[in-house]
């Protein structure tokens, strides 16, 4: 069960393992079998699309939970992507926000901006109150330790609104930071304007996460979430 308070307090959680063992072989299986990761960037977008069986894992009675401790209203995935870090891809993202959202198009009106394309794809920063109506569950196949580049997070942060990404450092005290460390099985559930960061793996080892952005409610002036 998820501390509610809790969460609202701090942006970030991790569960208990909410997928059992041979849930997570299984999906390392069918991942092996049918995706091919890219060696250099380490991930896959639209992994649902690429892979429709992991809309079970979205819609798994204890991520329905999740989501019915903190969002209001019936949501829906508008972003699901397949993380690996490994020897190949071993990467390090400095802190920022996720402040950007995949649409089906361009309408061009106050508060959404600025645009951007990526893989053929529009997407657009929404004004706070959207992002504050998503959170993320990251879902760890494999653990997720320290030394593996495990997510770092600056607790309370999701209460700043959107920042300049170039001023992010400036809200980060490092003794505060807490690195999330996640069992397999296990999720990370966070909002997105908590700042978030991590490091390049120091001893690199599969670490396969399936991310999925979650939102309720619809977008103003006829502007449409790409579902993914």
């Amino acid at each position: 069960m998820l501390n509610s308070q809790r969460f609202e307090e701090d942006g970030f959680a991790i569960t208990e393992p909410i997928l059992s063992s041979s849930e997570v072989d299984t999906l390392i299986a069918r991942i092996e079998q049918h995706i091919v990761t890219d060696s250099k960037r380490g991930g896959v977008r639209d992994i649902m699309h690429r892979l429709p069986e992991l809309q079970a894992v979205a819609q798994h009675p204890s991520v329905l939970s999740l989501l019915q401790q903190t969002l209001d209203g019936d949501a829906f995935v508008v972003r699901s992507t397949l993380f690996d870090k490994t020897d190949a891809a071993n990467w390090k993202v400095p802190w920022h926000q996720d402040v950007t959202i995949a649409v089906n198009g361009r309408m061009e009106f106050v508060g959404f901006g600025p645009w951007s394309t990526k893989e053929g794809i529009v997407h657009v920063q929404p004004p706070t109150e959207v992002l504050n109506r998503m959170v993320t569950i990251r879902v760890h196949l494999d653990p997720c330790p320290a030394s593996n580049g495990a997510l770092r997070v600056m607790p309370g942060t999701h209460k700043l609104g959107r920042i300049d990404q170039n001023e992010a450092p400036t809200y980060v005290d490092e003794s505060n930071a807490i690195i999330c460390e996640v069992s397999a099985g296990a999720a990370l559930i966070m909002r997105p304007l908590l700042l978030h960061a991590s490091s390049p793996s120091a001893q690199p080892a599969h670490r396969r996460v399936l991310h999925f952005d979650f939102a309720t409610g619809d977008l103003p002036n006829g502007l449409q979430w790409r579902m993914r």
